[in-house]
């Protein structure tokens, strides 16, 4: 049932999110069913302009709110999370694969029997398949049987880490309530 709802919220915020210059790269819904919570990740559609930063994501998050409320996924309020994809990106369209082709990743299939995990490097698509490169040689996947594939960021040895004081995540945490509807 949240996955319909994350579907509904998805198809509405990408046809609203062409006219804003964005991407909406994944929507979930998780947490109680009395008061569930909606994760939204942005990034810009022009690949030109880098990765959005905080203020945009925060700049982006009224627009959300609004085509969410017309939706109207759930009898009561919830918690509503808009943030930028994150250095664990998540892929989820034949466009996604290619663009990250090259990057390490984590992949899970929605397959009954058999290996269901795979971790490796993203050689990219081929023929409508995600195709990875791991340790136990190359492995083809039909884009329509991925659960969930996310980047697996990688950090070069004796690379010193550092992390900002501003947050990479949520931009503006919101209870929509729907009373009077």
């Amino acid at each position: 049932m949240a996955q319909d709802k994350a579907a509904a919220i998805l198809e509405a915020l990408e046809v609203a999110g062409a006219a804003h210059g964005v991407d909406v790269v994944d929507v979930e819904v998780v947490g109680a069913t009395k008061a569930p919570t909606v994760r939204v990740r942005l990034d810009w559609s022009d690949e030109g302009k880098g990765t959005i930063s905080l203020d945009d994501v925060a700049a982006q998050t009224e627009w959300v709110s609004d085509v969410i409320d017309v939706v109207d996924p759930f009898p009561g309020s919830f918690t509503l999370e808009v943030s930028s994809p994150g250095l664990d990106r998540p892929l989820r369209r034949e466009r996604d694969f290619e663009r990250f082709a090259g990057e390490q990743v984590a992949l899970t299939t929605t397959a009954m029997e058999g290996r269901k995990r795979f971790s490796g490097k993203l050689v990219g698509m081929r023929e409508g398949h995600v195709v990875l490169d791991t340790d136990e040689g190359e492995v083809s996947i039909a884009l329509d049987e991925v659960r969930r594939c996310n980047i697996k960021p990688t950090f070069a040895k004796g690379e010193k880490k550092t992390f900002s004081k501003q947050p990479k995540g949520s931009a503006k945490s919101k209870k929509a309530g729907h009373e009077g509807e």
